[in-house]
């Protein structure tokens, strides 16, 4: 009898683990991104979320059989949000840093970037040391901060650092002459330059290059490994490349 019990024990003890292991299988990938922020993410005239990164994450995560959800969050509380568990990924322009890298695992980097200056076409503003003086605008809790604050002698020039919501709105104070500049992603401030053509100018100068990745929880090892080897196989069979070319006109990936 205490042998028959110990055997249907073991069984349902089996049967217990086997079924642990399937529910802890994930089968949904949830991607936290700041729906403002084209051409990465943003809604268009439909109210549908899409973007450049919308592109490659629902790609990734069709390859790796998982449904794949668009959360949008407050991007100054990414990392909250990710910890948290609130979302499984953030995937969206999000630039590798060191201070980033304590608290958030990356991919690779998939894409490189500047930060550029942004002027009105008019403006007197020709190089860096120009903006001695001035109103500079960035994205608050974007990497554009980080980049400006890296040259302490040129941010300690500035009449004052503004910080914005969102691109949008710093942009529109920029025509307004609210601010002087704006210091935003190359690929960000491209894409909006270009469809007011004449109204900004680009300098030449800019604060530095950076790279883009998919930021995890240190813990998701697992997960990264997949995404990282879908991100591979997309490149190589050129899968990238034809999304970035749909967004971007030229293949931009890293």
């Amino acid at each position: 009898m205490k042998k028959w019990m110990a055997i249907a024990l073991v069984a349902v003890l089996a049967v217990t683990l086997l079924a642990g292991c399937g529910t802890a299988e994930k089968k949904k990938i949830v991607v936290g991104l700041d729906d403002h922020f084209p051409p990465m993410g943003f809604r268009d005239a439909k109210n549908n979320i899409v973007g450049f990164d919308v592109d490659m994450a629902k790609e990734a995560a069709k390859r790796l059989g998982m449904q794949v959800e668009f959360k949008p969050i407050d991007w100054n509380s990414k990392e909250a949000e990710l910890n948290g568990k609130r979302i499984d990924v953030l995937w969206n322009g999000l630039t590798i840093t060191e201070k980033r890298k304590q608290n958030i695992l990356f991919t690779n980097a998939y894409m490189e970037n500047k930060q550029i200056i942004v002027v009105a076409a008019k403006s007197p503003v020709k190089t860096k040391a120009d903006l001695a003086g001035k109103v500079v605008g960035v994205q608050d809790g974007s990497s554009s901060i980080e980049a400006v604050e890296k040259e302490a002698a040129v941010a300690k020039s500035f009449k004052e650092l503004k910080k914005y919501p969102d691109n949008v709105a710093a942009l529109m104070d920029l025509k307004a002459g609210r601010i002087d500049a704006l210091v935003v992603d190359e690929i960000v401030g491209r894409y909006y330059i270009a469809k007011k053509a004449g109204e900004y100018a680009v300098l030449n100068d800019n604060f530095g290059s950076e790279e883009y990745g998919v930021g995890l929880r240190k813990d998701d090892k697992d997960l990264q490994a997949k995404l990282q080897k879908a991100l591979d196989e997309m490149k190589k069979d050129g899968t990238s490349a034809k999304i970035s070319q749909q967004w971007f006109g030229a293949n931009i990936v890293k």
